[in-house]
């Protein structure tokens, strides 16, 4: 059979949201980009709820769109509700929503991706991973060929040398779940050795047959590895909404040494509008005054006719006619092998596990402005389908619904994230890097995000550049790639606002004064928005020192205009700032008493009232943010035997072995790694002057 080659820097597998903003990263940093997926038609697909954002994860897409991301920019182009939540709640745990219209939403991001530079589009299921075996130099980082050997690379279609048993099993790894811990199994005669084994990507070869010799790969292959979907006791093999899954990838990702697993989730059914009795149920509608997700869209742009999403409840009936029904469900019958997401819970997990609930809320939302398919929200199950539609048809205003497309569970292989560094690039393989649900993560947003900073780094690396990371202390963007590669998430990681320890420095506003530098130094800020960023600043601390230096007396019209507004009268002199301060206050109602005030962008004053407000409590967190650094600054070597650290627990050192920290402030966050045992890795470093 004839071997067709094409060449490409990089391969991205999939074409979900972690996929596109990889594949968009790295050809808008010049470098010439495949992306493949099972189907044109599902690129930036959304296969379960048809919303972007929602509390912490519109955090995740203001900080996406600061780095030069897509997903901010193509929700504001398609979205048909947006709501900002909690806003009842203090300003770090505000976070923007919209429902999108599901099919335009892809359309849109299908023509970006159709019309980037750099970038070539390719329906083709990649089916095999080619590679070499190299040995890296722990002290230099250099690299070259194994001498004992060449793993699968292209021109080696039939598998890879397996005359070295050494090799093939170096970069193995033992998950001993029962006992709660993982370790990195090496052979005896590694210890001490300056030199590891590592493989480095050459390149993909697809289903029939064609191969495309690459200098990195981007792995985002969602829920469609190994994908099976259950309804009851009927179980098909296909990706999300009956689409292809990828079903030959695994076997030449377990061959690499990478360890795979089973997770799970689900999606509930879609309702033909006409069957539903929206009478029962209460409207809900969105905000009056719309904020675009993306830094970059101006708000009087989208200001539009908005649609309403609906909300009802279960009640005991539906719960009786499930926990009738527990011995059909996949999930209670131990037909599912998957773990599922704890916080996005099926509505037999629901049932089950919070049995004193009368009630669960279920939201009532639209598709899209071209269909009458609606969403149902809270109901997600893999119950047989006559079961389904008795007990939907149990809801107040679901009495007559009508399925259009039943509920299903979907289980998939995904990896232990462990496996990655913070750059999202595999430790063990060079060139590898994987983002989104196949990390064990669950959501478009979490998946995005991953998906720039994977194919971002996968440029750099190719580059020969530092590589783009967000610490903690930086954005939620750090918080959950940073809780991906150090903790043993046995289930899907769905990021919230109380992961983040500094959410009041993270807010959603803020996100392009936290990282829109980030995105410039990369490549993908314009020089344009930069320049715009450094002028904001200059406002906000401009206004801010203004505030401070303006000073009002205790005279009648400010008396009379504090009582106006339920505030305390001054008995002395005070500035503007001081009564920004007071919580009755803003800064839109002192205009009335501010006369040198001149107009500023909408987006500086929101700044400066925050920063006034909460001034204490933001050089608090300040402070803890410069302890966490010096952890943060304390670096661990790469080539550490930690079997040679007295005193550390066995517990601890598998999993330090395992995860391999960059920091110590990394190693500290290890599940099973205990402060006792940071204190003897801190001794033991200042010892032997390691770190």
């Amino acid at each position: 059979m004839t071997e067709f080659r094409e060449k490409a820097d990089v391969c991205v597998i999939g074409a979900g949201h972690a996929g596109c903003e990889a594949a968009l990263a790295c050809a808008r940093l010049g470098l010439e980009t495949v992306i493949f997926t099972v189907s044109v038609d599902s690129i930036a697909l959304m296969p379960c709820n048809p919303n972007v954002g929602g509390s912490s994860k519109g955090h995740l897409v203001r900080e996406l769109d600061a780095l030069g991301g897509e997903m901010g920019k193509n929700i504001d182009k398609t979205f048909i509700q947006s709501k900002m939540l909690n806003l009842s709640k203090g300003p770090a745990v505000h976070s923007l929503r919209a429902q999108a219209d599901k099919a335009e939403y892809s359309r849109a991001m299908r023509k970006v991706l159709e019309n980037q530079e750099h970038l070539t589009i390719k329906q083709a299921e990649v089916c095999e991973l080619l590679w070499e075996d190299i040995r890296e130099d722990r002290q230099t980082g250099n690299l070259s060929k194994s001498a004992e050997g060449a793993g699968r690379k292209p021109g080696n279609p039939e598998g890879r040398d397996t005359s070295s048993k050494e090799t093939s099993s170096r970069d193995d790894f033992l998950i001993e779940e029962e006992e709660g811990f993982c370790e990195n199994r090496t052979d005896s005669t590694d210890k001490g050795n300056k030199n590891r084994y590592l493989k480095k990507i050459k390149g993909v070869r697809t289903f029939t047959g064609m191969v495309y010799e690459c200098k990195a790969v981007v792995l985002c292959t969602g829920t469609y590895l190994g994908a099976r979907c259950l309804c009851g006791e009927s179980i098909t093999y296909t990706g999300p909404n009956g689409l292809q899954a990828a079903n030959h990838l695994t076997r030449s990702l377990k061959e690499m040494g990478i360890e795979l697993r089973r997770f799970k989730t689900g999606t509930p059914a879609r309702m033909d509008r006409r069957s539903i009795d929206f009478s029962k149920m209460e409207e809900q509608r969105g905000d009056e005054r719309i904020v675009p997700f993306s830094f970059s869209t101006d708000p009087d742009s989208i200001q539009k006719e908005q649609v309403s999403c609906w909300l009802t409840y279960t009640n005991e009936k539906t719960h009786e006619i499930i926990r009738g029904n527990l011995d059909r469900s996949p999930i209670y019958a131990g037909i599912i092998e998957g773990t599922g997401p704890r916080y996005c819970p099926s509505i037999e997990d629901k049932v089950v596990k919070f049995s004193d609930k009368e009630r669960h809320q279920v939201f009532i939302e639209p598709e899209g402005l071209h269909t009458n398919e609606m969403y149902v929200g809270g109901m997600s199950s893999s119950l047989p389908e006559d079961v389904q539609l008795a007990m939907y048809r149990t809801v107040p205003g679901l009495e007559h619904c009508k399925i259009v497309r039943n509920a299903y569970a979907i289980e998939y292989d995904c990896i232990h994230p462990g496996q990655l560094d913070a750059t999202l690039e595999f430790r063990a393989v060079k060139g590898l890097f994987s983002a989104g649900q196949f990390n064990g993560s669950s959501g478009y947003e979490e998946a995005a995000c991953q998906g720039l900073v994977a194919g971002v780094n996968a440029a750099m690396s190719i580059l020969g550049k530092e590589p783009l990371t967000i610490d903690r202390s930086e954005g939620y963007i750090g918080v959950l790639i940073d809780d991906l590669v150090t903790k043993d998430n046995r289930e899907p990681y769905r990021m919230m606002t109380s992961r983040a320890e500094y959410r009041l420095l993270l807010r959603q506003d803020n996100a392009d004064l936290r990282l829109r530098k980030k995105g410039y130094a990369v490549g993908l800020i314009s020089e344009e928005a930069y320049q715009a960023l450094l002028e904001k600043e200059r406002l906000i601390e401009e206004e801010i020192g203004r505030l401070k230096d303006t000073f009002v007396g205790a005279n009648k019209e400010i008396q009379n205009f504090l009582e106006a507004h339920g505030s305390s009268a001054l008995k002395t002199a005070a500035s503007l700032a001081e009564l920004l301060c007071r919580p009755e206050l803003s800064y839109e109602a002192l205009a009335e008493i501010d006369r040198g005030r001149v107009p500023l962008p909408a987006a500086v004053p929101e700044q400066v009232e925050i920063e006034i407000k909460y001034e204490g409590y933001i050089l608090r967190q300040k402070r803890q943010v410069e302890q966490y650094r010096k952890m943060e600054k304390k670096l661990i070597p790469r080539d550490i035997d930690y079997d040679q650290v007295p005193s550390l627990r066995l517990e601890a050192r598998q999993h330090l072995k395992f995860f391999r920290p960059a920091s110590v402030g990394q190693a500290s966050r290890i599940s099973g790694v205990s402060p006792a045992d940071i204190s003897v890795l801190l001794v033991y470093l200042e010892r032997y002057g390691r770190t």
